[in-house]
């Protein structure tokens, strides 16, 4: 299930006063907006960590439940799975969905495809409203269930022991439940974390740093590591119904042929699970907490990490939340554990994409302060990595940032170019015209005036 997120993306700037008349120069209202850009060919990056690493990996996500609950046995669909697509989908939902099953059958070596005329689907893709799914599952931006192919069969059967995972013996029939008013990024983010989901793992783990199976919602897209953890489940030497033990045995066999170079990268690592530190996290993300307690949970979360003395990305994480929830109350406290938490992850291998978060806020904080060119250092170092995971929100903004930063400098004609390239990406990240807009009259009005003023030229 993908959770809602308590906190835009920007919470930075939700944290500014309202923008100066100075902000205004560029009249958001008025631009025209280009083309919609899309993403075209994947590239996979490598997998980092050793084969035992990554057997313990799986284990834990395919024989837990977020909620920590062990599943008895190993589950997965035997045989073809069919995918049809049901409900009044946005335009964008057909041809993500068909770079996602090309990458599902090349990656994870799957055998998966649209289901054609006459054929029964294994896994139906139905989308609404938004309102319609928060009804019932007020959390969720989406969500996968087991045993049921449309709406009408998910709310006749919700409170019964057919839509409960851990009670499958083997995987026959899945349901995925998205909104089709939302942002083109969000729903293609709903297709990979829910098809990914009802194909495999259940399990999401704040541990694992290089997946959308993390509720941290860092990856919007299936990694490397995720295509490896499916290619795994629907390997021939496993199959529905295994223990725990059975699938422990054959996977070092499993992960020398699919993954070789991981041979001799070192032992696993212990999981080193603390819900305490899951339920303070969760409670300074989640809806249910009051915006003022936020932040206080926000600071266990980090004082239980320190304390557990966590070496993977939790700790990081901590501080990123404590930066993004003490931002209006506390901007000191939050710089510094933006930058605290930039650190730890620079010291962590495959976490680019965590850095290009903690550096869009931090420029953001350069741009307050016209620091023009440490800005745009930070923003032009994180755009790879923010390319790279096609994540099309965060390249916009960061764009628009770039953009800011060159108008600073007198450089108009390539902050012109940049911005207009950012309202492109924006257009799918974000999606809705008014919010484009108002994203880019929040980013102009990070500068100071005197400086917004002073970079127009005459």
């Amino acid at each position: 299930m993908r959770v809602i997120a308590a906190l835009g993306m920007m919470a930075l700037l939700a944290g500014c006063a309202t923008p100066p008349d100075g902000a205004a120069r560029r009249t958001p209202q008025q631009v025209e907006l280009p083309p919609m850009k899309t993403f075209s060919r994947y590239r996979p990056g490598p997998v980092l960590g050793s084969n035992s690493q990554l057997a313990a990996d799986f284990l834990e996500l395919s024989f837990e439940m977020e909620s920590g609950r062990k599943l008895d046995r190993f589950t997965r669909f035997e045989g073809p799975v069919r995918v049809a697509v049901r409900g009044t989908p946005p335009p964008t939902l057909r041809p993500d969905l068909a770079r996602l099953i090309d990458r599902l059958q090349r990656e994870a070596r799957i055998d998966i495809a649209p289901a054609g005329q006459g054929e029964t689907p294994q896994i139906v893709i139905e989308t609404m409203p938004r309102r319609q799914i928060q009804r019932y599952v007020p959390q969720a931006a989406c969500f996968v269930v087991p045993n049921v192919g449309s709406w009408r069969e998910f709310v006749r059967y919700r409170r019964s022991d057919r839509v409960n995972w851990t009670l499958l013996e083997t995987r026959t029939q899945a349901a995925i439940f998205i909104p089709n008013d939302v942002s083109p990024q969000e729903v293609r983010d709903c297709l990979h974390e829910e098809v990914a989901q009802a194909l495999g793992p259940l399990n999401d783990l704040y541990r694992l740093q290089n997946t959308v199976f993390n509720d941290d919602n860092f990856h919007p897209v299936l990694t490397s590591f995720d295509m490896l953890m499916l290619r795994i489940t629907y390997a021939p030497e496993l199959r529905s119904g295994m223990s725990r033990q059975q699938v422990e045995e054959r996977l070092p066999r499993i992960l020398a042929r699919l993954n070789g170079s991981g041979q001799q990268r070192g032992p696993a690592q212990p999981s080193n699970a603390r819900r305490d530190w899951i339920n303070a996290i969760e409670a300074a993300l989640g809806p249910g907490t009051p915006s003022r307690q936020r932040a206080r949970r926000a600071l266990d979360a980090v004082e239980i990490a320190e304390q557990a003395g966590f070496t993977d990305g939790r700790l990081a994480f901590s501080y990123f939340a404590l930066g993004r929830l003490s931002l209006s109350t506390d901007p000191d406290l939050s710089f510094a554990s933006f930058i605290q938490a930039g650190g730890l992850y620079t010291e962590a291998a495959g976490t680019e994409v965590q850095q290009a978060h903690v550096t869009m806020q931090i420029a953001a904080f350069a741009l307050t302060t016209g620091q023009a060119e440490t800005a745009l250092r930070l923003v032009n170092s994180a755009l790879p990595a923010v390319q790279q995971s096609e994540n099309a929100a965060l390249l916009s903004t960061l764009l628009m940032m770039k953009a800011e930063a060159l108008d600073l400098m007198g450089r108009r004609n390539e902050a012109a170019a940049v911005r207009l390239d950012s309202l492109g990406w924006a257009r799918y990240g974000i999606g809705d015209d008014a919010q484009v807009r108002a994203r880019l009259a929040e980013i102009a009005s990070l500068p100071p005036p005197g400086l917004q003023n002073k970079g127009q030229g005459s």
